[in-house]
């Protein structure tokens, strides 16, 4: 009976990668900060995701918000799937491009693991509250990375580490499965996000800006497929992950009046007071608590939605005897 298996593993993911694009980023060798024997029936960036998967922060991303806080309704977008929305496309964009689909799978999975609470709103209350007392402030892309690096200590391959890091800020990633997962986060919040904010009567279709939705779609499957059919277009002209102009400057249009009427816009400021009152009570409490600033960064960033509710709740209402 003939074997299923002749040679090893890593020698048969490194043939098939022979038939990636030059431009691909390699699964071997693995460049981990702390040297490990590779798998034997798993590439390095195949572990990189499972280890983010089978992390607690990656499990506590169902109930962090996306963009509506609490929502009543179980069709609204969490953190957790739009990073498997996000997910799924860049993969795709990946595999047209013949990158390393599995690179830019563990980066897709990783980015947001840092995400505070409440979306937009808890990061930029957390980013004040740690400035007021001398820090350098809190982004979650920074903060993603100390999750994987510090918090978890899972070990990550660099390549995957980078992309975490740079997925989002002025650095683009070093390779280009990283700069995919940069680019198709914002195609997928974007559409996601607008979905939600008419479910939600936030905004009705008509409210959307007409010129870049006769451009890129009606729907969001629409626009998903004019964004990607268009980086597939410019990417393989220049070697690298980029928009053709035009649709992407509507789709940079789109996520400016995403900002201003939904992100930033009246229902979330009519939220923010109660967001920043909570966070702030909380910061103040576990600072004095704890006496680290950093202990209290990597606890609250840490928290779902309904837990730091339920911790606001425990020190601001009076217990029962």
């Amino acid at each position: 009976m003939a074997q299923l298996a002749r040679t090893s593993f890593r020698e048969r993911m490194e043939r098939l990668e022979e038939s990636l694009s030059p431009l691909a980023t390699r699964s071997y060798p693995a460049v981990r900060a702390e040297p490990e024997p590779d798998s034997d029936h798993r590439t390095p960036f195949q572990r990189d995701r499972d280890r983010i998967v089978h992390s607690k922060p990656f499990r506590r991303l169902k109930h962090k918000t996306q963009v509506f806080i609490s929502p009543e309704g179980d069709h609204y977008r969490t953190r957790l799937t739009h990073t498997l929305e996000a997910c799924g496309i860049a993969r795709g964009v990946a595999r047209a491009l013949g990158l390393n689909e599995d690179l830019t799978e563990a980066i897709g999975l990783g980015h947001d693991l840092g995400h505070p609470p409440f979306g937009h709103t808890g990061e930029a209350v957390l980013d004040a509250c740690v400035r007021e007392r001398g820090g350098s402030g809190f982004r979650h892309n920074e903060h993603s990375l100390r999750v994987v690096d510090v918090i978890e200590r899972l070990n990550l391959t660099a390549p995957v580490r980078d992309g975490i890091l740079r997925h989002t800020g002025d650095e683009p990633p070093e390779t280009l499965e990283g700069r995919i997962v940069r680019l198709v986060d914002r195609v997928a919040y974007i559409n996601h996000d607008i979905d939600d904010a008419i479910r939600a009567g936030v905004l009705r279709f008509e409210d959307l800006p007409r010129a870049e939705i006769e451009l890129l779609g009606s729907t969001g499957s629409e626009r998903i497929e004019t964004l990607v059919v268009d980086v597939l277009r410019h990417s393989e002209e220049a070697a690298d992950i980029v928009q053709g102009e035009e649709v992407g400057s509507a789709m940079l249009r789109l996520r400016e009046f995403m900002f201003g009427h939904v992100y930033l816009g009246p229902g979330a400021q009519a939220e923010r007071p109660r967001i920043e009152r909570m966070l702030r009570s909380l910061f103040d409490h576990y600072a004095e608590e704890f006496g680290d600033q950093q202990r209290v960064i990597d606890w609250l960033a840490g928290m779902t939605d309904r837990y730091a509710i339920r911790e606001f709740e425990n020190l601001s209402v009076p217990q029962g005897f």
